[in-house]
């Protein structure tokens, strides 16, 4: 007992560092990827990008394209000629030799990591520049459809990376093949089944003093029990081991319908095989898309009252499951990111303003009525966006912090 409780307290000192280390590379993967997206579709249709940031303001350090070469910033707190402490460039210097095609591009690492953003020639953004002179080089001198494929360019990044992910995933672990027999495959840590010292390859004979012939009969027995203590008997090795476990009541998407189950931690009633480059990548399109569905149900489920809107994260519960996959492993941290690139490419399609979608909407809108907006009404759509955006982040910042503090 002793090894065991020394093991579980040397995960417990790692947790917090794992946390913060899985956490950092969830976001910045998905935020360099997003952002990559934009910045390459603008430059492919000669959009003049003016900066390319990781995190929100205030920036830290910069790297700027420049007839001079590059110039690199290192911004800190000094004063300014008033004698105003200000947020300044404290290092500037020059790294290189002149460059013939500068860009005047400024790439910068900021210090709110939580975000990112391409600032572009000629829109009307979440930053509220209303500078747009018509200069060819300018995102609001593009036609419409070069305009869309610019801003729609890091959903559909993160859509490919989610894509991509679940392919290397499934060329790397297998495909499963329902086979109905009741042996373990795998045993969730922190569940009742691992507690009991369930494992691998454990054969499951009866569960609530019933047979269990087949895997639908394990799943359906413990579903209908949650909270209520059962005797569950497996094989290993010729030997039968009994225990009591009490299942844990849990909500679960069932078709359209969110049911209360009980789960003790165990999947199995399948087999793996491998799987071809081909069909990996197949396997990939289809567990996005499968994702897509799974974001559209719980929505769903949110508007008509089934499931509270205190379910929603945010980034500390991102950090919470980055930290849980992450101690079972890189392949299900690789998972959840491309799980949580599907919600990011899902939110930021939504036509809500200071979002992609809400560009997109207002380019289509623009496309209709055959005009532009003028710079006053774009700027009151993006307020009013960044309003409701400003009022879904209170909500799931309230809900990140109840579920931390209360549950």
């Amino acid at each position: 007992m002793g090894c065991g409780f020394r093991e579980d307290a040397h995960r417990r000192k790692d947790t917090p560092l794992t946390t913060v280390l899985a956490t950092a590379f969830v976001l910045l993967v998905l935020i360099f990827i997003h952002e990559l997206g934009h910045f390459l579709a603008a430059r492919s249709v000669g959009v003049k990008v003016l900066r390319l940031s990781l995190g929100f303001p205030p920036r830290l350090f910069s790297f700027r394209s420049t007839s001079s070469g590059w110039i690199f910033r290192f911004f800190f707190f000094r004063r300014n000629d008033s004698g105003k402490l200000k947020w300044l460039p404290v290092i500037e210097k020059a790294i290189s030799k002149p460059l013939s095609r500068a860009s005047e591009t400024d790439y910068c690492v900021a210090l709110v990591p939580l975000g990112g953003f391409v600032r572009m020639a000629g829109t009307i953004d979440e930053n509220l520049d209303e500078t747009i002179t018509g200069a060819p080089h300018e995102l609001a001198s593009k036609n419409r459809v070069q305009q869309v494929w610019v801003m729609s360019a890091g959903v559909l990044m993160n859509v490919l990376l989610a894509v991509l992910v679940f392919a290397v995933l499934t060329y790397l672990t297998g495909i499963p093949e329902f086979t109905d027999e009741p042996i373990i495959l795998e045993v969730l840590t922190s569940y009742p089944a691992e507690e009991a010292g369930m494992a691998r390859g454990d054969r499951i004979l009866r569960v609530a003093d019933q047979r269990a012939d087949t895997w639908t009969d394990v799943r359906d027995l413990i579903r209908e029990r949650p909270l209520e203590t059962i005797s569950i008997q497996w094989e290993r090795d010729g030997e039968v081991m009994t225990a009591g476990i009490t299942p844990r009541e849990e909500q679960n998407v069932e078709g359209d319908e969110m049911k209360t189950v009980g789960l003790i931690g165990i999947s199995g009633g399948y087999e793996i095989r491998n799987a071809g480059v081909g069909e990996s990548l197949g396997q990939g399109f289809l567990r996005t898309g499968i994702w897509f569905g799974v974001i559209v149900k719980s929505l769903k489920m949110i508007a008509t009252g089934e499931v509270s809107i205190k379910e929603i994260g945010g980034p500390i519960l991102i950090a919470q499951l980055a930290g849980q996959s992450a101690q079972e492993g890189f392949l299900p941290l690789l998972n959840l990111l491309a799980v949580i690139s599907v919600n990011l490419a899902f939110i930021n399609i939504m036509p809500i303003p200071a979002l992609d979608g809400g560009h997109i909407m207002i380019i289509l809108i623009e496309a209709i009525a055959r005009r532009q907006l003028s710079a006053k009404v774009r700027m009151v759509i993006q307020q009013a966006g960044m309003a409701l955006l400003l009022l879904l982040i209170l909500v799931i910042i309230y809900n990140d912090l109840t579920r931390l503090f209360v549950n």
